[in-house]
Protein backbone atom coordinates (compact mmCIF):
# COMPACT_ATOMS: atom_id res chain seq x y z
CA UNK A 1 0.00 0.00 0.00
CA UNK A 2 2.82 2.38 0.91
CA UNK A 3 4.64 1.44 -2.28
CA UNK A 4 1.54 2.28 -4.34
CA UNK A 5 1.24 5.68 -2.61
CA UNK A 6 4.89 6.34 -3.23
CA UNK A 7 4.54 5.58 -6.96
CA UNK A 8 1.43 7.77 -7.23
CA UNK A 9 3.19 10.64 -5.50
CA UNK A 10 6.18 10.23 -7.84
CA UNK A 11 3.95 10.39 -10.95
CA UNK A 12 2.25 13.57 -9.70
CA UNK A 13 5.59 15.26 -8.96
CA UNK A 14 7.03 14.33 -12.39
CA UNK A 15 3.89 15.63 -14.10
CA UNK A 16 4.01 18.88 -12.11
CA UNK A 17 7.71 19.54 -12.79
CA UNK A 18 7.30 18.62 -16.46
CA UNK A 19 4.47 21.12 -16.77
CA UNK A 20 6.62 23.86 -15.31
CA UNK A 21 9.48 23.07 -17.70
CA UNK A 22 7.18 23.09 -20.73
CA UNK A 23 5.69 26.42 -19.62
CA UNK A 24 9.16 27.94 -19.30
CA UNK A 25 10.13 26.73 -22.77
CA UNK A 26 6.94 28.05 -24.35
CA UNK A 27 7.24 31.43 -22.65
CA UNK A 28 10.46 32.01 -24.62
CA UNK A 29 8.74 31.35 -27.93
CA UNK A 30 8.09 34.32 -30.28
CA UNK A 31 4.40 35.20 -29.97
CA UNK A 32 4.40 36.83 -33.37
CA UNK A 33 4.60 33.42 -35.03
CA UNK A 34 1.13 32.46 -33.81
CA UNK A 35 -0.76 35.66 -34.68
CA UNK A 36 -2.24 34.06 -37.78
CA UNK A 37 -3.24 30.79 -36.10
CA UNK A 38 -6.85 29.67 -35.88
CA UNK A 39 -8.54 30.38 -32.57
CA UNK A 40 -11.67 28.41 -31.61
CA UNK A 41 -14.26 30.58 -29.94
CA UNK A 42 -17.19 28.17 -29.81
CA UNK A 43 -17.98 24.72 -31.13
CA UNK A 44 -18.47 24.66 -34.90
CA UNK A 45 -17.30 28.25 -35.49
CA UNK A 46 -13.88 29.67 -36.21
CA UNK A 47 -12.55 33.17 -36.81
CA UNK A 48 -9.31 33.65 -38.70
CA UNK A 49 -7.56 36.67 -37.34
CA UNK A 50 -4.98 37.82 -39.89
CA UNK A 51 -2.37 40.48 -39.58
CA UNK A 52 -3.43 42.50 -42.64
CA UNK A 53 -0.79 44.46 -44.47
CA UNK A 54 -1.90 48.05 -44.97
CA UNK A 55 -3.28 48.61 -48.46
CA UNK A 56 -0.93 50.62 -50.61
CA UNK A 57 -2.73 53.96 -50.54
CA UNK A 58 -0.80 56.64 -52.33
CA UNK A 59 -1.57 60.28 -52.91
CA UNK A 60 -2.34 61.04 -56.52
CA UNK A 61 0.58 62.42 -58.47
CA UNK A 62 0.55 66.18 -58.03
CA UNK A 63 -1.74 67.86 -60.52
CA UNK A 64 -0.30 70.67 -62.56
CA UNK A 65 -1.79 74.13 -62.92
CA UNK A 66 -0.21 75.70 -65.97
CA UNK A 67 -0.66 79.38 -66.73
CA UNK A 68 0.27 80.96 -70.04
CA UNK A 69 1.50 84.53 -69.64
CA UNK A 70 1.79 86.97 -72.53
CA UNK A 71 5.12 88.70 -72.89
CA UNK A 72 3.80 92.21 -72.17
CA UNK A 73 2.20 91.33 -68.83
CA UNK A 74 3.47 92.84 -65.58
CA UNK A 75 5.34 89.94 -63.92
CA UNK A 76 4.24 91.23 -60.51
CA UNK A 77 0.58 90.46 -61.26
CA UNK A 78 1.04 86.69 -61.56
CA UNK A 79 0.00 84.34 -58.74
CA UNK A 80 3.14 82.20 -58.81
CA UNK A 81 2.25 80.41 -55.59
CA UNK A 82 -0.83 78.77 -57.13
CA UNK A 83 0.78 77.87 -60.47
CA UNK A 84 3.05 74.87 -60.99
CA UNK A 85 4.16 76.20 -64.40
CA UNK A 86 4.29 79.55 -66.14
CA UNK A 87 4.56 79.41 -69.93
CA UNK A 88 5.95 82.66 -71.31
CA UNK A 89 4.30 83.49 -74.63
CA UNK A 90 5.61 83.77 -77.28
CA UNK A 91 8.89 83.22 -79.06
CA UNK A 92 8.39 83.83 -82.78
CA UNK A 93 9.95 81.28 -85.18
CA UNK A 94 11.54 82.29 -88.45
CA UNK A 95 11.64 80.23 -91.63
CA UNK A 96 15.37 79.56 -91.34
CA UNK A 97 15.07 78.01 -87.86
CA UNK A 98 15.85 81.00 -85.69
CA UNK A 99 13.44 82.67 -83.29
CA UNK A 100 13.03 86.06 -81.68
CA UNK A 101 11.17 87.68 -78.80
CA UNK A 102 9.04 90.82 -79.06
CA UNK A 103 11.76 93.28 -78.05
CA UNK A 104 13.93 93.90 -75.01
CA UNK A 105 10.97 94.44 -72.71
CA UNK A 106 9.78 90.91 -73.34
CA UNK A 107 13.19 89.51 -72.40
CA UNK A 108 13.26 91.65 -69.24
CA UNK A 109 9.80 90.38 -68.27
CA UNK A 110 10.87 86.78 -68.84
CA UNK A 111 13.90 87.21 -66.60
CA UNK A 112 11.78 88.78 -63.89
CA UNK A 113 9.33 85.88 -64.09
CA UNK A 114 12.17 83.37 -63.79
CA UNK A 115 13.48 85.18 -60.72
CA UNK A 116 10.10 85.41 -59.01
CA UNK A 117 9.17 81.83 -59.86
CA UNK A 118 12.14 80.49 -57.94
CA UNK A 119 10.61 81.83 -54.71
CA UNK A 120 7.65 79.44 -55.11
CA UNK A 121 9.36 76.59 -57.00
CA UNK A 122 7.21 77.37 -60.02
CA UNK A 123 8.60 76.13 -63.32
CA UNK A 124 9.02 78.52 -66.25
CA UNK A 125 8.80 77.43 -69.89
CA UNK A 126 9.04 79.31 -73.16
CA UNK A 127 6.28 78.87 -75.77
CA UNK A 128 7.36 78.86 -79.40
CA UNK A 129 4.69 79.76 -81.98
CA UNK A 130 1.24 81.02 -81.09
CA UNK A 131 -1.48 82.16 -83.47
CA UNK A 132 -0.07 85.46 -84.73
CA UNK A 133 3.49 86.28 -85.69
CA UNK A 134 5.23 89.50 -84.72
CA UNK A 135 6.09 90.10 -88.38
CA UNK A 136 2.44 89.86 -89.40
CA UNK A 137 0.03 87.07 -90.34
CA UNK A 138 -0.28 83.66 -88.75
CA UNK A 139 2.71 81.91 -87.20
CA UNK A 140 1.92 78.83 -89.30
CA UNK A 141 3.51 80.46 -92.37
CA UNK A 142 6.80 80.86 -90.48
CA UNK A 143 6.68 77.79 -88.27
CA UNK A 144 5.99 75.16 -90.92
CA UNK A 145 9.05 75.97 -93.10
CA UNK A 146 11.23 75.97 -89.98
CA UNK A 147 10.28 72.42 -88.95
CA UNK A 148 9.78 70.96 -92.44
CA UNK A 149 13.46 71.18 -93.39
CA UNK A 150 15.80 68.94 -91.33
CA UNK A 151 18.52 71.61 -91.21
CA UNK A 152 16.30 74.49 -90.10
CA UNK A 153 14.53 72.14 -87.67
CA UNK A 154 17.84 71.16 -86.07
CA UNK A 155 18.79 74.84 -85.88
CA UNK A 156 15.54 75.76 -84.14
CA UNK A 157 16.01 72.91 -81.65
CA UNK A 158 19.57 74.04 -80.91
CA UNK A 159 18.58 77.67 -80.43
CA UNK A 160 15.66 76.83 -78.13
CA UNK A 161 17.73 74.46 -75.98
CA UNK A 162 20.61 76.95 -75.74
CA UNK A 163 18.21 79.73 -74.78
CA UNK A 164 16.56 77.56 -72.13
CA UNK A 165 19.94 76.77 -70.60
CA UNK A 166 21.17 80.34 -70.70
CA UNK A 167 18.00 81.84 -69.22
CA UNK A 168 17.57 79.03 -66.65
CA UNK A 169 14.23 77.90 -68.03
CA UNK A 170 12.59 74.60 -67.09
CA UNK A 171 11.46 73.67 -70.57
CA UNK A 172 9.87 74.54 -73.90
CA UNK A 173 6.23 74.59 -75.02
CA UNK A 174 5.28 74.01 -78.66
CA UNK A 175 2.30 75.98 -79.96
CA UNK A 176 2.10 75.09 -83.66
CA UNK A 177 -1.35 76.25 -84.82
CA UNK A 178 -2.20 74.04 -86.57
CA UNK A 179 -0.97 70.96 -88.49
CA UNK A 180 -3.48 70.76 -91.34
CA UNK A 181 -2.18 67.63 -93.08
CA UNK A 182 -0.51 64.30 -92.38
CA UNK A 183 2.69 65.88 -93.66
CA UNK A 184 2.40 68.75 -91.16
CA UNK A 185 1.78 66.20 -88.42
CA UNK A 186 4.97 64.33 -89.32
CA UNK A 187 7.04 67.52 -89.26
CA UNK A 188 5.61 68.42 -85.85
CA UNK A 189 6.28 64.93 -84.49
CA UNK A 190 9.90 65.08 -85.69
CA UNK A 191 10.35 68.50 -84.10
CA UNK A 192 8.91 67.29 -80.78
CA UNK A 193 11.10 64.17 -80.82
CA UNK A 194 14.30 66.14 -81.46
CA UNK A 195 13.44 68.67 -78.76
CA UNK A 196 12.59 65.89 -76.32
CA UNK A 197 15.89 64.13 -76.98
CA UNK A 198 17.75 67.32 -76.05
CA UNK A 199 15.63 68.61 -73.17
CA UNK A 200 14.87 65.48 -71.17
CA UNK A 201 18.49 64.44 -70.51
CA UNK A 202 18.95 67.92 -69.00
CA UNK A 203 15.96 67.46 -66.70
CA UNK A 204 13.85 69.94 -68.65
CA UNK A 205 10.24 69.49 -69.76
CA UNK A 206 8.47 69.63 -73.10
CA UNK A 207 4.80 70.48 -73.52
CA UNK A 208 2.57 71.04 -76.52
CA UNK A 209 -0.64 73.01 -77.02
CA UNK A 210 -3.24 71.14 -79.06
CA UNK A 211 -6.52 72.00 -80.75
CA UNK A 212 -9.70 70.78 -79.03
CA UNK A 213 -10.60 68.46 -81.97
CA UNK A 214 -14.32 68.87 -81.22
CA UNK A 215 -16.77 71.07 -83.15
CA UNK A 216 -18.55 73.39 -80.72
CA UNK A 217 -21.88 73.24 -82.57
CA UNK A 218 -22.16 69.58 -83.66
CA UNK A 219 -20.05 68.28 -80.73
CA UNK A 220 -18.42 65.80 -83.10
CA UNK A 221 -14.77 65.26 -84.01
CA UNK A 222 -13.22 67.64 -86.51
CA UNK A 223 -10.52 66.49 -88.91
CA UNK A 224 -8.96 69.65 -90.31
CA UNK A 225 -6.24 69.46 -87.64
CA UNK A 226 -4.01 66.37 -87.76
CA UNK A 227 -1.69 64.90 -85.13
CA UNK A 228 0.73 61.99 -85.38
CA UNK A 229 -0.16 59.81 -82.34
CA UNK A 230 3.46 58.81 -81.69
CA UNK A 231 4.29 62.48 -81.06
CA UNK A 232 2.63 62.37 -77.67
CA UNK A 233 5.30 59.98 -76.40
CA UNK A 234 7.82 62.82 -76.66
CA UNK A 235 6.01 65.36 -74.46
CA UNK A 236 5.32 65.72 -70.75
CA UNK A 237 2.14 67.80 -70.95
CA UNK A 238 -0.56 68.07 -73.62
CA UNK A 239 -2.31 71.41 -73.10
CA UNK A 240 -5.77 71.13 -74.66
CA UNK A 241 -7.13 74.46 -75.89
CA UNK A 242 -10.74 73.74 -74.96
CA UNK A 243 -11.99 77.19 -75.89
CA UNK A 244 -12.58 79.53 -78.87
CA UNK A 245 -15.50 77.41 -80.04
CA UNK A 246 -17.29 80.62 -81.02
CA UNK A 247 -15.75 80.42 -84.50
CA UNK A 248 -17.37 77.08 -85.40
CA UNK A 249 -20.19 77.34 -87.95
CA UNK A 250 -20.22 81.12 -88.17
CA UNK A 251 -19.91 83.27 -85.08
CA UNK A 252 -21.65 82.28 -81.84
CA UNK A 253 -20.19 83.93 -78.75
CA UNK A 254 -22.03 81.53 -76.45
CA UNK A 255 -19.88 78.69 -77.82
CA UNK A 256 -16.67 80.14 -76.39
CA UNK A 257 -16.30 77.26 -73.92
CA UNK A 258 -19.59 75.96 -72.47
CA UNK A 259 -19.51 72.91 -70.20
CA UNK A 260 -21.10 70.41 -72.67
CA UNK A 261 -18.46 71.35 -75.25
CA UNK A 262 -15.69 70.78 -72.72
CA UNK A 263 -17.23 67.46 -71.67
CA UNK A 264 -17.03 66.19 -75.27
CA UNK A 265 -13.43 67.40 -75.56
CA UNK A 266 -12.41 65.61 -72.37
CA UNK A 267 -14.09 62.38 -73.50
CA UNK A 268 -12.40 62.59 -76.91
CA UNK A 269 -8.87 63.03 -75.57
CA UNK A 270 -9.31 60.49 -72.77
CA UNK A 271 -10.46 57.89 -75.30
CA UNK A 272 -7.69 58.80 -77.73
CA UNK A 273 -5.02 58.32 -75.06
CA UNK A 274 -6.60 55.08 -73.85
CA UNK A 275 -6.64 53.68 -77.38
CA UNK A 276 -2.96 54.51 -77.85
CA UNK A 277 -2.06 53.33 -74.34
CA UNK A 278 -0.59 56.66 -73.30
CA UNK A 279 -0.78 57.99 -69.77
CA UNK A 280 -3.72 60.38 -69.35
CA UNK A 281 -1.65 62.17 -66.71
CA UNK A 282 -0.09 64.01 -69.66
CA UNK A 283 -3.43 65.58 -70.55
CA UNK A 284 -4.08 69.08 -69.23
CA UNK A 285 -7.47 70.74 -69.70
CA UNK A 286 -7.34 74.35 -70.85
CA UNK A 287 -9.90 76.98 -69.81
CA UNK A 288 -10.43 80.63 -70.84
CA UNK A 289 -9.94 83.59 -68.51
CA UNK A 290 -11.64 85.99 -70.93
CA UNK A 291 -15.18 86.69 -72.14
CA UNK A 292 -16.45 86.63 -75.71
CA UNK A 293 -18.81 89.44 -76.85
CA UNK A 294 -22.07 88.67 -78.62
CA UNK A 295 -21.39 91.69 -80.83
CA UNK A 296 -18.47 90.63 -83.08
CA UNK A 297 -17.41 94.27 -83.41
CA UNK A 298 -16.69 94.46 -79.68
CA UNK A 299 -13.46 93.27 -78.11
CA UNK A 300 -12.98 90.41 -75.69
CA UNK A 301 -12.77 91.44 -72.04
CA UNK A 302 -10.85 89.88 -69.17
CA UNK A 303 -12.36 88.07 -66.22
CA UNK A 304 -10.78 90.82 -64.10
CA UNK A 305 -12.84 93.46 -65.95
CA UNK A 306 -16.04 91.48 -65.36
CA UNK A 307 -15.29 91.26 -61.65
CA UNK A 308 -14.52 94.96 -61.52
CA UNK A 309 -17.98 95.73 -62.86
CA UNK A 310 -19.68 93.51 -60.26
CA UNK A 311 -18.10 90.82 -58.01
CA UNK A 312 -21.40 88.90 -58.10
CA UNK A 313 -20.63 88.06 -61.72
CA UNK A 314 -18.20 85.42 -60.42
CA UNK A 315 -21.11 83.01 -59.99
CA UNK A 316 -22.36 83.45 -63.57
CA UNK A 317 -21.26 82.58 -67.12
CA UNK A 318 -22.88 85.54 -68.86
CA UNK A 319 -23.01 89.29 -68.27
CA UNK A 320 -24.27 92.45 -70.00
CA UNK A 321 -21.77 95.27 -70.18
CA UNK A 322 -20.50 97.83 -72.68
CA UNK A 323 -23.77 97.55 -74.59
CA UNK A 324 -23.43 93.85 -75.41
CA UNK A 325 -23.61 90.41 -73.82
CA UNK A 326 -20.43 88.53 -72.90
CA UNK A 327 -19.99 84.81 -72.35
CA UNK A 328 -17.30 83.40 -70.06
CA UNK A 329 -16.60 80.73 -67.43
CA UNK A 330 -17.40 81.71 -63.87
CA UNK A 331 -16.03 80.14 -60.69
CA UNK A 332 -18.62 77.34 -60.46
CA UNK A 333 -18.09 76.29 -64.07
CA UNK A 334 -14.32 76.26 -63.49
CA UNK A 335 -14.80 73.97 -60.49
CA UNK A 336 -16.99 71.62 -62.55
CA UNK A 337 -14.44 71.52 -65.34
CA UNK A 338 -11.62 70.82 -62.88
CA UNK A 339 -13.59 67.93 -61.37
CA UNK A 340 -14.31 66.63 -64.89
CA UNK A 341 -10.62 66.61 -65.78
CA UNK A 342 -9.62 64.88 -62.55
CA UNK A 343 -12.37 62.25 -62.87
CA UNK A 344 -11.01 61.34 -66.31
CA UNK A 345 -7.46 60.93 -65.04
CA UNK A 346 -6.05 64.14 -66.48
CA UNK A 347 -2.83 65.54 -65.07
CA UNK A 348 -4.20 68.98 -64.29
CA UNK A 349 -5.47 72.27 -65.68
CA UNK A 350 -4.20 75.01 -67.98
CA UNK A 351 -5.38 78.60 -68.25
CA UNK A 352 -5.19 81.23 -70.96
CA UNK A 353 -4.03 83.44 -69.62
CA UNK A 354 -2.84 84.40 -66.16
CA UNK A 355 -2.77 88.14 -66.83
CA UNK A 356 -6.55 88.17 -67.37
CA UNK A 357 -7.45 86.89 -63.92
CA UNK A 358 -9.01 88.87 -61.07
CA UNK A 359 -6.94 89.47 -57.97
CA UNK A 360 -7.71 88.31 -54.43
CA UNK A 361 -10.62 86.06 -53.40
CA UNK A 362 -12.32 86.35 -56.81
CA UNK A 363 -9.33 84.80 -58.59
CA UNK A 364 -10.16 81.90 -60.90
CA UNK A 365 -6.60 80.64 -60.45
CA UNK A 366 -7.29 80.33 -56.73
CA UNK A 367 -10.60 78.54 -57.38
CA UNK A 368 -9.03 75.99 -59.72
CA UNK A 369 -6.01 75.46 -57.46
CA UNK A 370 -8.29 74.75 -54.50
CA UNK A 371 -10.36 72.30 -56.55
CA UNK A 372 -7.20 70.45 -57.60
CA UNK A 373 -5.98 70.33 -54.01
CA UNK A 374 -9.30 68.95 -52.77
CA UNK A 375 -9.20 66.24 -55.45
CA UNK A 376 -5.88 64.90 -54.20
CA UNK A 377 -6.74 64.23 -50.56
CA UNK A 378 -5.78 60.68 -49.59
CA UNK A 379 -8.48 58.17 -48.53
CA UNK A 380 -8.54 56.81 -44.96
CA UNK A 381 -6.26 53.83 -44.29
CA UNK A 382 -7.91 50.71 -42.89
CA UNK A 383 -7.40 47.20 -41.44
CA UNK A 384 -9.64 44.24 -42.16
CA UNK A 385 -10.61 41.02 -40.33
CA UNK A 386 -11.32 38.04 -42.60
CA UNK A 387 -14.15 35.80 -41.29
Amino acid sequence: MKKRHFLLTLVIMVTFVGGILIGVLLSGHDDSSVVNKTTKTMPGREIKVEEKQLPKVEKDASKVLIGYVQDFRDPNMIDYEKLTHVIFSFAHPTKDGSFTLTGDQALDNLRTIVSKSKETNTKVMLAIGGWYHMNGGESYDYFKPAIANPDSRAKLVNELVSFAEREKLDGIDIDFEHPHSAEDAQYLAAFAKELSDRLHPEGKELSIAVYAKIHAVTLTETNFVKYEPSMFQSVDHVNIMAYDGQWDDGYHAANLSPYPYTEKIVNYWASFFDENQYSKEKLVLGVPFYAQPEDPNSKQVSFAAIMKQDPNNAANDMVSMNGTTYYYNGAETMKKKTALAVEHGFGGMMLWEAGLDAQGPLSLTESIAQSLEDSQKSPVKYYSVKP
